[in-house]
Order: structure tokens, then C-alpha cells, then sequence
């Protein structure tokens, strides 16, 4: 039906690869380059995304992220907004290693974190407190977009996963049912009548019209 409002879009854009994804390093708030496999990623990405005719774009100020923003920001010509609050989860003496690496050494801590308990992973943030730093910031940017908008954030893996999950309002021990992004892949969250929904998640394609379904 025409005149309909399908109100605001975020897209949730994960980062590029950088070495210490191949290697499975845990990265955290560690400032790590994209690879050039990377940025080629953000590159394909931002051709596909720019279809989406974005009105703005936030990123976490970590290079991995900034970098691959700027890709879509060179195919739209919108600026960038970097913000400390997109960041990765710090998790302290557990970055720079490997899964491995973590349960040889802080296995306890790993297990815990494993069942769903509230774990500060090697010594740092709860997931909660990322999406008490993250979701704001994105809300914030939602409230400047205009009518049936769409905003971009171009973040990280757990830093994503923890303000989808607040967003669509699941507890903290469900998060971990959002699987995680891939590369430069992106999850998609509408606004419908009873808050926000998840629309697409880890695509690395357009959407595809939904015919037929409750909106």
C-alpha cells in the first residue's frame, strides 16, 4: 500500500579482514590493519551497500573499521563519524591470542564465559557494558536521520552482536544466538511497531522484497 512508513534501517557492517582473523587471534580493542584481501572485501561490500542510499555513516575509530567505512564513504560521498564507543570489546591479557592460547592459560575464566556467565575476559568489559557504550551512540545517530532513513555502523564482531541484542531486547544470555558476522558482512534492523527487529543477518547480497509477511 503506498503512503506506508517503513520507518529507520540500521545496518550493522563488520569490518574487514585483517591477519589476525586468519591467524584466530582474538582482537579486541587491539588496532589492527586491514589485509589487502581485506580491503578489497570493503570495497565489494561498499558497491552493494551504496544501494541501499545510506544517509549516514558511523564507524568505530579502530582502523580496521575506519578503513572499511571510508570504502563506502568513497562510494556515496557521505563523511564518516568515528566514535571510541563502536570499539570492539577490551578484553585485556586474552588479545592477541588464540582460542587455544586462552583456554591453555585462562580456561576456567573461558569456561565461564563459554556457559553465558557474565565473564570481564582477560580482565575487561562485560558484553553488557559494550552495549551500554555502543547502543547510545547508535540511537543517537538514528534520531538525526530523516524520515525512513537508513544508518550505517561499521563496527566490529562482538561489538555488533552485543548491541543487536539489546536492541531487539534479549537478555545477555541470549546474545550468543546471534551467530557472528563474517568479513564484511552486515545484519539489518528495522523499527516496527513494537521496537526493533532483526531483518537480515550476516548477508553478504542485497535483500530481497519480503512479500506476504506481517509489515
Amino acid at each position: 500500500m503506498s503512503g506506508l512508513r517503513r520507518g529507520p534501517r540500521v545496518v550493522f557492517w563488520r569490518h574487514g579482514q585483517t591477519a589476525w582473523n586468519l591467524e584466530g587471534r582474538f582482537q579486541g580493542s587491539t588496532d589492527i590493519p586491514l589485509t589487502e584481501t581485506g580491503r578489497a572485501q570493503a570495497r565489494r561490500a561498499a558497491r552493494l551497500l551504496a544501494a541501499l542510499r545510506p544517509d549516514a555513516i558511523i564507524a568505530s575509530d579502530l582502523q580496521r573499521a575506519s578503513d572499511t567505512a571510508a570504502e563506502l564513504a568513497a562510494v556515496t560521498g557521505l563523511p564518516v563519524e568515528h566514535h571510541k564507543g563502536l570499539r570492539e570489546t577490551f578484553a585485556g591479557v586474552w588479545q592477541g591470542l588464540t582460542n587455544t592460547e586462552i583456554q591453555l592459560k585462562y580456561g576456567d575464566d573461558y569456561a565461564a564465559w563459554r556457559r553465558g556467565e557474565p565473564v570481564r575476559r582477560g580482565g575487561g568489559e562485560l558484553e553488557t557494558e559494550v552495549a551500554d557504550r555502543a547502543v547510545p551512540v547508535i540511537l543517537e545517530a538514528v534520531e538525526k536521520l530523516p524520515e525512513d532513513g537508513t544508518l550505517v555502523v561499521v563496527s566490529h564482531g562482538g561489538a555488533i552482536r552485543t548491541s543487536v541484542g539489546r536492541l531487539i531486547g534479549l537478555e545477555p544470555f541470549h546474545w550468543e544466538s546471534l551467530g557472528g558476522l563474517s568479513n564484511c558482512c552486515w545484519s539489518v534492523l528495522g523499527r516496527g511497531a513494537r521496537g526493533w527487529r532483526l531483518l537480515e543477518h550476516n548477508a553478504g547480497t542485497l535483500p530481497e522484497p519480503v512479500i506476504g509477511d506481517d509489515t
